[in-house]
């Protein structure tokens, strides 16, 4: 068994790995580039070794760093995580012509299965069955538009090089294909560096149902059962669950064997997924079920797979690497229960989906379930990376039990000031078309707009942060400050602002038994609520603190200022334009939240400003 491992990778999936390296007595070496040099997987590992700017192309992606790194420290092997190097051939052989090991399936293996129309052939070889399409080597617009005419509209044109939903375009008519393809070409070279497509028959109802195998270099193979990844959004996975609902025996039997084929086909060592697409319109069948790839990787989602098995995989990983057989046979492999995985990312919902980055001055996920993390609160989210924050994961005896648990861990989130769709996880989860396993791959798609929760205070959150802040002020027998008075009932009173409306709020007289969870300071109060963060300025005139209350402008997240449109003085309308913030490759005006005059200007084009500075101060104009 190796002593020491390098983890070529970062965030969650590096602090996975060092915790099960911790428990077989193996020391770790984390890499990190300059955004993580404070990051947790940094300071959980044994060692750690700066490898270059932010920019993961700079850093993460540059495999002499990392294997340069591996020697420095004297680590004998290496093992990629997900993302990043793990998928590349060419990196996989540079660490064993290093004379390191790898921790993942040989070179030829990752080859063989990186190009989606090769692969695809190699499984027709093997008797996996696979998508009716196209995979030739006739690119020409001719040759395709003719293959497509025959597969029968809608067809789904895939980049064969492809991966994350890039390079994908579904046809729903022949007089669409054109500029249909001529898209996903652009997409793909910008993407792969390769602009070569295969086609497959568009499924109406769609089920991503994968199945986790695994290797060894002793010729055996297993696989561990599967799991459905059909909630997604843009081909992007939000949650995953194992078993699939609605699998029967027969035909899980029929596709994990068939997995197994294709493992076998490829010499697989390791850990490997085999990803099905499955038309599910009249439930899942065996002939109805097509390989589409398959990832050479440990996937994101391996804990629902852990959780009804019982196995680590990352042990497995590490044991087979050091040459050990499998831990387990075949017939030592079976179901326990039922097993959830929801992707908890700093994203801003009702905006989009934007990705949402700063400090999480709060950070606090719970303790039920089993949480997997690469941040801590103080801990910052660097528009460097993918955005996830956590994996939520749960074990029940069965489904409903673990709907019950999960909706319940991601009602529970509370996070500020970065945002996160832990609210729109839990209303996935509590619909009741996922609650009866009505799944496809257009569910999120289909219903969004109700999956989506307003980030607007209702009457009832309004009232939290009044009895909240009524009873910090009550906890700490302060003096009270302005803006905070009691009425003539001897309730306390304060005035809020909250997405530009302003009220004086009354406390319940019962408030110490029914606040909402959430913390208050100076400048305002921060209720958390069904997996939202709710965000009151407070008016604390004389205090020296500006709020959004008192005509400040605040910035939304960290960025660079483009434009100032006003001076110190200047009188301004509502709406009017401020200035221009540019963040996460995008630009945010900022206007006046009423009629007034700029009275303080802290801000100047070409400066950079964190989330929530005062940027500008516009006093109210008078009556």
């Amino acid at each position: 068994m190796m002593k020491k491992l390098l983890i070529a990778n970062r965030g969650e999936i590096a602090c996975r790995i060092i915790r099960t390296a911790r428990e077989m007595g193996i020391a770790t070496v984390a890499v990190y580039s300059d955004a993580d040099a404070k990051a947790l997987h940094v300071r959980q590992a044994d060692e750690a070794v700066h490898i270059g700017p932010s920019p993961a192309a700079a850093s993460y992606l540059v495999g002499e760093k990392i294997i340069a790194a591996a020697k420095q420290t004297g680590a004998e092997a290496i093992h990629p995580g997900y993302g990043f190097l793990s998928e590349n051939a060419g990196f996989a052989q540079a660490v064993i012509d290093a004379g390191l090991i790898w921790v993942g399936p040989k070179p030829s293996s990752i080859e063989a299965m990186g190009l989606k129309d090769a692969a695809k052939k190699l499984m027709r070889a093997a008797g996996v069955p696979v998508t009716p399409g196209y995979e030739g080597e006739d690119q020409s617009v001719e040759r395709l538009k003719q293959e497509a005419d025959a597969i029968g509209y809608p067809v789904l044109i895939k980049a064969v090089a492809g991966g994350g939903g890039k390079g994908m375009r579904k046809v729903d008519a022949a007089a669409d294909f054109e500029a249909a393809l001529e898209s996903c070409r652009r997409e793909a070279k910008a993407s792969f560096s390769n602009d070569e497509v295969l086609l497959e028959k568009w499924i109406t109802s769609p089920r991503h149902i994968e199945v986790q195998v695994f290797g060894d270099s002793h010729g055996n193979v297993v696989h561990l059962f599967e799991r459905d990844c059909s909630l997604q959004r843009r081909h992007q996975k939000v949650i995953e669950e194992a078993p699939a609902p609605g699998m029967d025996e027969a035909t899980r039997e029929e596709i994990c064997a068939a997995a197994v084929r294709a493992a076998k086909a490829v010499d697989y060592e390791g850990a490997g997924t085999i990803e099905f697409i499955a038309d599910a319109s009249e439930g899942l069948r065996a002939d109805r079920i097509f390989f589409m790839e398959m990832n050479t990787r440990l996937q994101v989602e391996h804990p629902v797979t852990e959780e009804i098995t019982g196995v680590d995989l990352v042990e497995w990983q590490l044991r087979v690497a050091s040459g050990e057989p499998i831990p387990l046979k075949q017939d030592e492999l079976f179901i326990d229960g039922h097993a959830i995985e929801a992707r908890l990312y700093a994203e801003d919902t009702v905006a989009g989906f934007l990705p949402s980055t700063g400090r999480l001055e709060h950070f606090d996920l719970g303790v039920e379930g089993r949480i997997e993390t690469g941040v801590e609160e103080g801990d910052m989210i660097s528009p460097f990376y993918d955005p996830m924050v956590a994996k939520l994961v749960v074990w029940g005896e069965n489904r409903s039990e673990a709907i019950d648990q999960l909706a319940e861990i991601a009602e529970g989130v509370e996070i500020w000031p970065v945002k996160t769709n832990a609210a729109f996880i839990a209303n996935c989860l509590r619909d009741a078309d996922f609650e009866e396993a009505k799944l496809d791959t257009g569910f999120i798609e289909a219903k969004i707009e109700t999956l989506v929760t307003s980030d607007v205070a209702n009457e009832t959150i309004w009232q939290n942060a009044a009895d909240f802040i009524a009873l910090a002020e009550t906890e700490e027998h302060e003096d009270l400050p302005i803006g905070l008075r009691l009425n003539a009932q001897g309730v306390l009173t304060t005035t809020l602002t909250h997405k530009g409306e302003t009220r004086k709020v009354s406390a319940a007289q019962a408030m110490a038994e029914d606040v909402a969870t959430g913390f208050v300071d100076a400048a305002r109060a921060v209720v958390f609520a069904d997996g939202q963060s709710f965000v009151f300025e407070r008016q604390v005139r004389g205090s020296g603190h500006h709020s959004a209350a008192d005509g400040a402008i605040l910035a939304p997240m960290p960025g660079k200022v483009i434009a100032v449109d006003v001076a110190e003085g200047d009188a301004v309308t509502a709406g009017q334009r401020l200035m221009v913030l540019e963040a996460m490759k995008m630009e945010h005006a900022l206007t006046a939240p009423f009629d007034g005059t700029v009275t303080e200007l802290s801000a100047s084009a070409g400066s950079q400003v964190q989330v929530e500075a005062v940027l500008c101060v516009v006093e109210p104009a008078e009556d």
